[in-house]
């Protein structure tokens, strides 16, 4: 099947490419991201490694991206440059506080012994948006939107919310239709009615709320037993009563012994409190505490719990294209944040601040200090000195930068030709000539309109598909990882670090 932009006029398809690659400079691929795999061994190892090939790219950074990190005496220069030609924009915020710490969570989230440090934080989160004016200072760009994530933002006071936004809408230009979202438990929800409305007051208009599962013996082993059927009814009816109408639950599958009945009692219990979204997400293991656990789950169970959870989804009026995770009740609505559409939908470029936050150019991605070791202390160190607070920045060659738009266009289960042309001046089908003959030979994408998009045949095999559109040198990583040796690995380094920062001074 020939794709839509095919026809496309030639002249026009020339002159585009040349000015989006005079505007944008991507460094040459090293030689390992200049070879290409087989397509059915990708692929095959793509599900086999189900665990890690997803939506999270790349894989193991340090190795196949150390030979594109910046030195930090050019992080000024660069930064400036790869925003150079960003006048629309995203903003994360994030916020890494939680009352406790779930073991299945692999976000940036402090310890006890910082717990008490949120004053400081916000105030550092705060600077962190004055260092980017000052950097970014030719014009004022517009942010088109703005998510605040963690951990758990809603641990924090409405005020020092109501500041974060304040402080942005200095900084950026923001499109007057554009919601804020941003995230509680459901605990800080159903004890605190006036924190819910603080929120709203402050500019909040979309509400995120975590459920994640509901199985008592389940919640025990995750370390997240204090989350009652009863208290997420309270959290829904002060969510609702603080004026939210636009309102998400996060569920979750996929973990080591859950069942089916558990999946089937979880969705049913989250269409019962009627949010507009409900967005389901797999367990992913890799850098958890329990990332050792990831060899207990069988491909064909997670099937089962997903078919399970979108039929019901379905029945219930939620609405979703195969692969896309979020199930939305509202025609035309794709159920997900402003910032969390553009992103997936159209690859627009974001600034990640705060601690360990990642930010999204078109030719560089960087990750904020305390990414590794989850605690504010590099953080507070780099904004004490006034230079952007970033751990790593790579300036990544175009290969790497369309496989990481790709992967995340995954989380709707299509990826927008046009967008994708526009952004790099290639159509998808010279960028990927291999990739795209396997999904369509094999029937597990199709073009829809604009878009090439997974088949349910293709969205129960996603895994094996979106490996296919990886970079060279991280489609060999997947080739060779050891399943066995990396999770024992990864459950011992996060162990470490929650256990180093648990610890009282």
């Amino acid at each position: 099947m020939t794709s839509p932009l095919h026809n496309m006029r030639t002249d026009h398809a020339i002159h585009s490419e040349n000015r989006v690659l005079k505007r944008r400079k991507w460094p040459e691929p090293v030689a390992a991201d200049r070879d290409c795999c087989d397509s059915q061994a990708v692929f095959n190892a793509g599900m086999r490694h189900h665990h890690i090939a997803n939506t999270a790219y790349p894989i193991a950074h340090n190795q196949t991206w150390g030979p594109y990190r910046v030195r930090r005496a050019e992080y000024n220069a660069i930064v400036r440059r790869a925003f150079a030609d960003v006048d629309e924009l995203l903003l994360y915020a994030h916020i890494p506080f939680c009352e406790t710490r779930c073991y299945y969570c692999e976000y940036t989230v402090v310890g006890r012994r910082e717990i008490n440090a949120v004053d400081e934080y916000m105030r550092l989160l705060n600077n962190e948006l004055d260092l980017y004016a000052n950097l970014l200072n030719e014009r004022v760009r517009t942010i088109k939107g703005f998510d605040i994530g963690g951990g758990t933002p809603a641990f924090v006071e409405p005020g020092h919310i109501a500041a974060l936004i304040r402080k942005a809408q200095e900084v950026f230009r923001f499109t007057p239709d554009m919601q804020i979202s941003m995230e509680t438990t459901p605990r800080i929800a159903a004890l605190n009615a006036a924190k819910m409305r603080g929120f709203y007051d402050a500019g909040v208009r979309r509400m995120s709320m975590g459920v994640q599962v509901t199985e008592p013996d389940l919640l025990r082993r995750l370390n997240r037993a204090d989350n009652s059927l009863d208290c997420h009814k309270r959290a829904v009816e002060n969510i609702r009563t603080a004026g939210f109408d636009n309102f998400n639950i996060d569920v979750m599958y996929g973990f080591a012994g859950q069942s089916l009945d558990s999946v089937r009692a979880t969705i049913a219990h989250a269409i019962e409190l009627q949010p507009e979204a409900i967005t389901l997400y797999r367990m992913r293991y890799k850098l958890t505490r329990i990332a050792d656990q990831a060899r207990q789950v069988h491909l064909e169970d997670v099937h089962a719990q997903a078919r399970l959870a979108g039929e019901m989804l379905r029945d219930a009026g939620y609405l979703a294209p195969p692969g896309k995770n979020t199930y939305a009740r509202r025609p035309g609505d794709s159920g997900t944040s402003d910032y969390i559409q553009r992103r997936v939908q159209k690859g627009t470029a974001y600034l990640g601040t705060g601690l360990g936050a990642q930010t999204y150019s078109h030719t560089t991605i960087a990750y904020n200090d305390g990414a590794a070791g989850k605690t504010i202390e590099p953080y507070r160190r780099s904004l004490n000195a006034d230079r952007l607070p970033l751990q790593d920045l790579y300036h990544l060659p175009q290969v790497h930068m369309m496989s990481k738009m790709i992967a995340v266009s995954f989380y709707f289960g299509a990826v927008d030709l046009i967008a994708f042309y526009e952004k790099f001046g290639i159509t998808l089908e010279r960028a990927f000539p291999t990739a795209v003959e396997f999904v369509l030979n094999n029937e597990l994408m199709h073009y829809d309109d604009v878009h090439l998009r997974l088949t349910r045949r293709g969205a129960e095999q996603y895994n094996g598909v979106i490996a296919l559109f990886y970079a060279p040198s991280i489609q060999r990583c997947l080739l060779e990882f050891d399943p066995e040796q990396e999770f024992n690995r990864q459950a011992a380094v996060a162990e470490r670090i929650a256990s180093r920062n648990d610890q009282s001074d």
